[in-house]
């Protein structure tokens, strides 16, 4: 890859975050492209703005189509959940099982990587879900369905901060492979987020952006108590706490 590849900002990075973090349909990248996965984090955001618009669109189909709100919600999450291949959904029950299934450092970040899920792992699924689509719901019933893609925007503008901030805890995996994003990468991202955001939802998405922050803020300290850092597990958690934060606090405030 030659030194004007290597620049801040590629053309490249949009698809590589999708190819990163989505499972669409997507076309194979030339492999010296996956050498800007650090650099690619600002890009995450519109990785967010693809597959809210998609399940929002989805969402304004089925509406069209007469179905009730609960349905629709329902139908909302899976285009969501679908979008990714349920990647962070399996980040937030590996995290929730390993943290509180394991009393050492070791024995956690070996029941992160067991692909058998766990009680805890199985609550914290049911949960999330019905919190996310409860506040879906009320979204739809204040005709702020629109809104959902502030949240799916910035929750992932929040992972690469967890990625530059904290070390990687088991030194392989995604996150590892991945590397560590400077603080400009993480700040374009931020501010893209934050910009695309009030851009669709207007500045009523501060307080949801600064809540949901700290929500993750929280969940990156009990990692870094846990396990010593974070994992890929730990990054698809963060999006999940800060989605469904961002989604109560907005739910509660249109």
């Amino acid at each position: 890859m030659t030194k004007s590849d290597m620049r801040p900002v590629s053309s490249w990075d949009i698809p590589l975050a999708l190819v990163l973090l989505t499972r669409l349909p997507l076309p194979r990248l030339p492999e010296p492209v996956f050498e800007r996965q650090a650099m690619a984090v600002w890009a995450f955001p519109c990785v967010g703005l693809v597959l809210g618009t998609l399940a929002w669109l989805f969402g304004v189909a089925t509406l069209a189509l007469g179905l009730p709100a609960t349905l629709v919600a329902g139908l909302v999450l899976i285009v969501l959940v679908a979008g990714t291949g349920a990647m962070h959904e399996d980040g937030l029950a590996d995290t929730v099982d390993g943290f509180w299934g394991g009393f050492t450092r070791e024995r956690r970040l070996e029941i992160m990587k067991d692909s058998h899920i766990g009680t805890y792992g199985v609550l914290a699924l049911i949960l999330s879900l019905l919190l996310r689509w409860g506040a879906i719901v009320a979204l739809i019933g204040t005709g702020a369905l629109g809104m959902l893609l502030a949240a799916a925007i910035w929750s992932r503008a929040l992972m690469p901060v967890l990625m530059a901030a904290m070390p990687n805890a088991r030194g392989a995996g995604l996150s590892h492979e991945v590397g560590r994003p400077s603080g400009t990468h993480v700040a374009l991202g931020l501010g893209l987020a934050l910009g695309l955001s009030v851009l669709i939802a207007g500045a009523i998405v501060l307080i949801p952006a600064l809540v949901s922050t700290l929500a993750v803020a929280g969940l990156a300290a009990v990692a870094r108590a846990k396990i010593g850092g974070q994992t890929g597990d730990v990054l698809g958690a963060a999006q999940q706490v800060g989605e469904i934060t961002f989604l109560l606090v907005l739910s509660a405030t249109v």
